[in-house]
């Protein structure tokens, strides 16, 4: 028996080391499959080896031992198997939460440099501008009223400018607050969009464009925070009418759709590239602008703003290029029969 054993034993020890190889190989091979079958591949690469190596020290014949083996190995692949399986999906779901976790703090970092770059260069400009002319009064080189009287007023719109930078710096972090509350009530759409509209009539007429809105009467009712609303959709005309050509026309339309209410603010911008429309409301980026913004423009916030506060309502917020520009888009959930109720983002 021993002489038998001393003879096989050979054998035996290079058929497992084949059959362990050879899973190596098919292992190597599924590197860019998914872990889960990794996972089970690499739990039955040992019992594929050993189930081997007792089939060589039979002398590849049906013997007892290799009936009883087979039994063992596959009530150990019923044990291994299903644990691998899981095993494997865990660590998918950790490596994929990982993976999304970097990225997100890859975004959030890309967000915070883009923002205080943009915020440097944007209040530099003024307060270059406001010193300038501050130290022109003091000195004596401005003298005539005329002269004085307008730098003065140069020297206000300056600090409107920053004051509007400020504000809305301090509004985002309000509106991405874990801590933000909204007082919400029913509010009817179009009576929201209608004092947007008027709150922004002047900066419209000043830049030559029309904004229109068709039939806000029939408009749904939603549940909303009037405060917080308004903000959004003064936020969304000011930016369209911004980017519109004199003469233009920014067009606000609303309805019903799958449940739930939606706005939609079309400009005349001639449209976005397909790279930044997905980035168009990522706190702090500009695009392929200029970095120096209009007068009053405040820090180019306002996007960032009216995705947080929509989230906060529980809507959603897009953007997509239509027509003779983009259409921004956003839903939100209809007036219920509560009259009034308080929500925390």
């Amino acid at each position: 028996m021993i002489t038998e054993v001393v003879r096989v034993a050979p054998v035996a020890l290079v058929v497992t080391i084949v059959a362990a190889g050879l899973g190596a190989v098919i292992l190597h091979r599924m590197r860019g499959r998914s872990l889960t079958a990794a996972m089970t591949t690499l739990a039955l690469i040992p019992l594929g080896a050993a189930v081997s190596g007792v089939v060589a020290v039979s002398g590849f014949m049906y013997t007892p031992v290799l009936a009883g083996t087979v039994v063992v190995a596959a009530v150990v692949a019923v044990v291994t198997v299903p644990a691998a399986l899981l095993l494997g999906r865990a660590f998918a779901r950790e490596a994929l939460w990982q993976h999304d976790a970097r990225e997100a703090e890859r975004r959030a970092e890309t967000a915070r440099r883009e923002l205080v770059g943009g915020m440097s260069h944007d209040l530099r400009s003024p307060l270059a501008g406001i010193r300038g002319m501050t130290d022109a009064l003091i000195d004596g080189v401005v003298r005539r009223p005329d002269d004085v009287t307008d730098y003065l007023h140069r020297i206000g719109r300056e600090t409107d400018r920053m004051t509007a930078m400020v504000e809305d710096l301090f509004q985002l972090s309000r509106a991405t607050s874990a801590a933000l509350r909204l007082e919400v009530a029913p509010l009817a759409l179009g009576e929201v969009v209608s004092d947007a509209v008027a709150a922004d009539a002047a900066a419209a007429r000043h830049a030559h464009v029309a904004v229109t809105a068709h039939d806000p009467q029939s408009w749904p009712t939603v549940r909303g925070s009037d405060t917080e609303l308004t903000r959004v959709v003064r936020n969304l005309l000011t930016n369209a009418v911004r980017h519109t050509p004199a003469g233009g026309t920014v067009e606000v339309s609303a309805g019903v759709r799958d449940g739930q209410a939606w706005l939609g603010v079309q400009d005349a911008c001639g449209g976005i590239p397909d790279d930044d429309l997905g980035r168009v409301f990522d706190v702090g980026f500009r695009g392929t602008a200029a970095r120096t913004p209009d007068p009053g423009s405040g820090a180019g916030l306002g996007l960032a703003i009216a995705r947080a506060l929509i989230e906060a309502h529980g809507g959603r917020i897009g953007i997509v290029n239509s027509g003779p520009g983009c259409c921004v888009t956003l839903s939100l959930p209809l007036a219920g029969l509560a009259p009034h109720d308080a929500v925390t983002a």
